[in-house]
């Protein structure tokens, strides 16, 4: 099951990756998809999906590297590192995907401003 759920997310996120195919991602989506960010807002499988075609869409030119892809059970992590065109900001995530019936139908979102790394690495120390 784990093998398979990670095979799942890498050929949803292939296109997507590569040249900015949303398509190819909502069709691993269950029609009941909800995404999860944080900030403790959530969003539809509609919703999300326009939210993606804005940021990674052929025209948007949003770069995404992932650099793991781990699974565990009906849990996929997906971390990556994503760039804005023309030197933008920089972005950590980590995508935490649950898998049912052969499609995506939960996500939960952890971004990070890597600017913000070092400072974010000491937020327990109040002396820092």
């Amino acid at each position: 099951m784990t093998t398979e759920n990670k095979s799942i997310v890498a050929r949803a996120l292939a296109g997507l990756v590569d040249t900015g195919d949303v398509d190819t991602l909502a069709s691993f989506l269950s029609e009941d998809f909800i995404h999860h960010r944080s900030d403790s807002t959530t969003s539809t499988r509609t919703q999300w999906l326009a939210a993606v075609r804005a940021a990674l869409g052929p025209t948007a030119g949003m770069r995404v590297d992932i650099l793991h892809l781990l699974a565990d059970g009906d849990h996929v992590v997906v971390h990556s590192r994503r760039r804005l065109p023309d030197a933008g900001p920089e972005i950590v995530v980590v995508d935490v995907l649950r898998i049912a019936d052969r499609a995506i139908v939960e996500a939960w979102e952890v971004i990070e401003p890597a600017a913000h790394a070092t400072a974010n690495g000491t937020w327990w120390n109040p002396a820092v």
